[in-house]
C-alpha cells in the first residue's frame, strides 16, 4: 500500500506529506476522529463518576450538582479544540479542575495532547501549574471516601503518568518523521546519482563515437567531395578515391559495432574483438591519412614503440587521430608535422602543428567538442594536453603523458 492508501490509519501529522511544525494544522483523518471521539467518551466517563460521587455525598446542594453537570460537560465538549488550541485549553482546564472535579477527565486528555502536539517548554509550564493545582482542589473540594493526601499523590501521580505518555508519543511520532525525512532524502540521492552515471555514460558513449567515427567519416566527406568537384577526374584517381571510401566506410562500420557491443554489455558482444589502436599502430593512422591526400611530416623518436603503456599509447593515438580529422577540417591542403618523443621514466610526448591555410576551402562543419574530450582523455591518463594558435596563424597540440619506469 502507498501513503495515500492508508492515509485514513495514520495521525494528520503524520499522515501530512511534509514534515509538519508544531503549529501546522491540518484536516482530521478517519483515525483522529476515532481518537477524539474515545477521548471525549473517556473524559465524559470520569466526570459522570466524579458527578455520582458529588452526588452522592448529602452535604452538597443540588444547585452546585447542576452546576458541576453542565461545567463538566461544556469541558467535555471543549476537548474537541484540543487539536487546535492545546495550550489554551489545558491552561484553562487546569484552573477550572481546581473548583470542578468533573473536569479531571477533560484535563487528563488536554494534557495529554499537549504533550503530542507541542514542544517541551510549553509543556514544562502548563504541566507545572497542573501540580501546582493539584492540591488545591481536594483542599477546595475535598472528597469524603478519600484522605488529603491520598488525593494530592493521586493528582500529582496521574498528572505526571499522562504528560510522560504525551511526550513519548510525541518523540516517537518524531522519530518516525525524521526516518521519513532520512528515507525520502536518500531516495533522491540516489535518483540523482543514477541520473549523474546515466549523464556520465551518455559523454563517455558520445566522446568516444566522436573519437572513432569522426576520422573515419572525415575521410569519406573529403574523398566524396573530390569526387564530385572533379568529375573528370582520371579512372585510377576515380578508383583509388572509391577503395578509399570503401575501406573508410568498412572501418566506420567495424568501430560502430564496436560501439553498440559496449553498449550491450559483455554478454552480448561478438566474438573476436578488434585489437585496441596502441603507439605501435601509429603508423598505420599516419600511412592512411597520407593516402587521403594529407601532408603528414613524422618526427616519431620512440624506441620502442611496443612497449608503452596500452592506455597511454592508445590515447597518444587518439589524439594524432583527432589532430589530424582537425587538420584535414580546417586546414586542408597544409603540411602537418607530428612530433612523438619520450620514454620509460620520462613520458611521452605528443605535437602535432598544422600552418594556417593559404587557399580558400569549403569548410566541413565540426561539433567542437574533440578538442575538450582529447583533453579529459589525456587528465584521465594522468597528463594533460595544451592547444591553441600559433604566432604565424596556425595550431598546436600538445600532450604530456606518463610512461612509469620498467
Amino acid at each position: 500500500m502507498t501513503r495515500t492508501e492508508y492515509r485514513w490509519l495514520l495521525p494528520s501529522a503524520m499522515a501530512d506529506p511534509e514534515l509538519p511544525g508544531d503549529r501546522h494544522r491540518t484536516r482530521r483523518t478517519v483515525r483522529d476522529w476515532a481518537v477524539d471521539i474515545t477521548a471525549f467518551l473517556c473524559a465524559a466517563g470520569i466526570g459522570l463518576l466524579a458527578l455520582a460521587a458529588i452526588d452522592a455525598d448529602d452535604t452538597t446542594a443540588d444547585v452546585f450538582v447542576l452546576v458541576d453537570s453542565v461545567i463538566g460537560a461544556a469541558a467535555c465538549c471543549a476537548l474537541w479544540l484540543r487539536r487546535r488550541w492545546p495550550v489554551g485549553l489545558a491552561a484553562t482546564l487546569t484552573v477550572v479542575c481546581i473548583v470542578e472535579p468533573v473536569a479531571a477527565g477533560a484535563l487528563m486528555v488536554a494534557l495529554f495532547s499537549l504533550a503530542v502536539h507541542r514542544p517541551f517548554k510549553p509543556v514544562a509550564i502548563v504541566g507545572a501549574g497542573a501540580l501546582l493545582a493539584a492540591p488545591l482542589q481536594p483542599l477546595l473540594r475535598p472528597d469524603p471516601a478519600t484522605s488529603f493526601l491520598a488525593s494530592v499523590v493521586f493528582g500529582v501521580l496521574i498528572i505526571l503518568l499522562v504528560l510522560s505518555w504525551g511526550m513519548v508519543v510525541r518523540s516517537r511520532r518524531q522519530l518516525v518523521l525524521s526516518l521519513r525525512e532520512r528515507a525520502r532524502r536518500a531516495e533522491a540521492e540516489a535518483a540523482l546519482r543514477a541520473e549523474q552515471a546515466q549523464r556520465l555514460a551518455r559523454e563517455a558513449i558520445a566522446r568516444e563515437m566522436h573519437d572513432v567515427l569522426a576520422h573515419r567519416l572525415t575521410l569519406l566527406s573529403v574523398h566524396a567531395g573530390a569526387l564530385e568537384f572533379r568529375p573528370d577526374a582520371p579512372a585510377a584517381e576515380v578508383g583509388r578515391a572509391a577503395g578509399v571510401i570503401r575501406d573508410s566506410a568498412h572501418e566506420a562500420l567495424q568501430d560502430l559495432r564496436e560501439i553498440i557491443g559496449v553498449l550491450r554489455g559483455p554478454g552480448d558482444t561478438d566474438e573476436g574483438e578488434r585489437p585496441q589502436p596502441t603507439l605501435a599502430t601509429l603508423d598505420a593512422l599516419i600511412a592512411e591519412s597520407r593516402l587521403a591526400g594529407m601532408k603528414v611530416v613524422v618526427h616519431n623518436r620512440v624506441a620502442e614503440p611496443r612497449d608503452a603503456p596500452a592506455a597511454t599509447g592508445r590515447t597518444v593515438y587518439r589524439i594524432a587521430q583527432e589532430c589530424l580529422t582537425n587538420a584535414r577540417k580546417h586546414a586542408p591542403g597544409t603540411e602537418i608535422s607530428l612530433t612523438v618523443t619520450g620514454g620509460p621514466g620520462e613520458g611521452l610526448t605528443i605535437e602535432v602543428e598544422n600552418p594556417a591555410p593559404t587557399e580558400p576551402f569549403e569548410r566541413v562543419p565540426g561539433s567542437g567538442q574533440g578538442l575538450i574530450g582529447l583533453t579529459e582523455r589525456a587528465t584521465l591518463a594522468g597528463g594533460g594536453l595544451e592547444h591553441g594558435p600559433t604566432e604565424a596563424g596556425g595550431f598546436l597540440v600538445r600532450a604530456r603523458l606518463p610512461w612509469p619506469a620498467a
